[in-house]
């Protein structure tokens, strides 16, 4: 309503001012009149508007009035309502407190006891086990004393045949024969059966090769390799005893020695089993065990030395099956080659009967094919003696018979051949021979 009454006040004072300012020719009192007028109809809807005014503003105070006292009272309401929900709160969380405090005294408890139970258990089972164990290891300290004492007896008699062995090993013939009897182990092992010989008498004196193997090569006496055992246990043993008790002079004597003496027997071998053509232009030197082979080995250039002035290979237990593996491959490179050759033989050989299998399959097949001729042409003239046959059986077929060859043969097409869509067989069954084509003649 206050927006009302100050629309229509705006619109009258504007009216008002409209006529006011709009020039006027001549000024009247009818004019006046309709100021005055104006004038007062502002003031009336001046005074009701502010009356509405005034009475819209008391009502806006009394409704703030109640609006105020609406949430005062709500602001009581809910304090109270908070202030219980709170004594409820702390009502259940007091009750909380003391029940989980007895839940977890009575959680202890149980603990208390379970840790107890456990502790009395693992306490019967530790001792039980220790008891075991105790058991167990005094059982294994007998048993391992038995066998220290057993290892103890092994050990004397061990060192009772290394004793033994010592004064085997002292006797050079036995040593020899030691070291023979490996060489020919490994021999017997890696190369086939013939491809060596044992005591060979290479040159024109009395000296003897333990072994000699033939090598693998095509001629009517392939030349053979020798191979001699050495075993100088003396400088060895020297060598080892020196680097044992830490005399490094001794030592070096030692090994001195031991060069002294492979060189020594290089030369021998080189003198007296290298014969060609009687033998290759090497020879091989057979040390009989893996630690003298190593110990001569780490004499520096000793054996490229040998190599290279006696042409004597040296060859330890662990390359000497290497070696013999290499002339192994070669007799069997031999026996492939000839086994080629053989096969080659035979392939021609098989060739050869293929080339007259053909000529024989060639002929095979003019026979065949002149007998399917002849077996066709006896098949068509027991077909055509047939129907003769059956024409003699009835009047009618008489009667068919005696029709002229001329007449009968009037459907042929040109040239004597059956007109279109009449077979060969048709025309036959009919009395009717045809005469036959160039292609079936032939």
């Amino acid at each position: 309503m206050l927006l009302v009454g100050v629309a229509v006040g705006a619109l009258v004072l504007g009216a008002a001012m409209a006529l006011f300012l709009r020039p006027r020719p001549q000024e009247g009192g009818a004019d006046a009149d309709l100021l005055a007028k104006l004038y007062v109809l502002i003031e009336r809807e001046a005074a009701v508007s502010r009356s509405e005014v005034a009475q819209q503003r008391g009502t806006l105070s009394e409704m703030e009035r109640g609006m105020m006292a609406r949430i005062e009272q709500m602001r009581a309401e809910m304090a109270e309502r908070l202030g219980g929900i709170a004594g409820s709160m702390g009502r259940e969380q007091a009750e909380a407190r003391a029940a989980q405090s007895e839940a977890l005294r009575e959680m202890a408890e149980a603990s208390a006891r379970q840790l107890g139970a456990i502790r009395t258990a693992v306490t019967e089972q530790l001792h039980e086990a220790v008891e075991r164990q105790m058991q167990t290891s005094f059982q294994r300290v007998l048993e391992q004393f038995s066998a220290m004492q057993k290892a103890m007896g092994e050990v004397r008699a061990m060192t009772a045949q290394i004793s033994d062995l010592k004064r085997l090993f002292s006797n050079v013939k036995t040593r020899g024969g030691w070291g023979e009897a490996q060489l020919k182990a490994i021999l017997d092992d890696v190369l086939p059966e013939g491809a060596y010989e044992s005591n060979v008498r290479l040159g024109p004196g009395n000296d003897v090769v333990e072994f000699a193997i033939r090598m693998p090569v095509r001629a009517s006496t392939p030349p053979v390799m020798a191979i001699d055992s050495k075993f100088p246990t003396e400088a060895y043993e020297r060598l080892l005893n020196a680097a044992e008790e830490g005399d490094a002079v001794g030592e070096k004597a030692a090994r001195k020695a031991l060069e002294n003496t492979m060189r020594l027997e290089a030369r021998k071998i080189a003198a007296k089993y290298i014969q060609p053509p009687r033998t290759v232009e090497f020879a091989v030197l057979y040390l009989p065990t893996d630690g003298l082979y190593a110990e001569a080995a780490r004499i520096p250039g000793l054996f490229d030395e040998i190599s290279r002035t006696c042409r004597v290979m040296i060859m330890g237990p662990a390359l000497m099956p290497a070696m013999l593996r290499t002339v192994h491959l070669g007799y069997v490179t031999l026996a492939l080659e000839d086994r080629t050759e053989t096969i080659a033989r035979l392939l021609g050989a098989t060739r050869q009967e293929m080339i007259k299998m053909d000529g024989v399959l060639e002929k095979l097949a003019r026979n065949a094919q002149a007998m399917s001729s002849s077996i066709e042409e006896a098949r068509r003239r027991t077909r055509v003696v047939s129907r003769r046959l059956r024409e003699l059986d009835g009047p009618e077929d008489t009667e068919g018979s005696m029709v002229p060859e001329s007449s009968a043969r009037k459907p042929e097409g040109e040239g004597g051949l059956p007109p279109a869509g009449v077979s060969h067989s048709e025309m036959e069954f009919t009395g009717v021979t045809p005469q036959k084509t160039a292609s079936e003649q032939i």
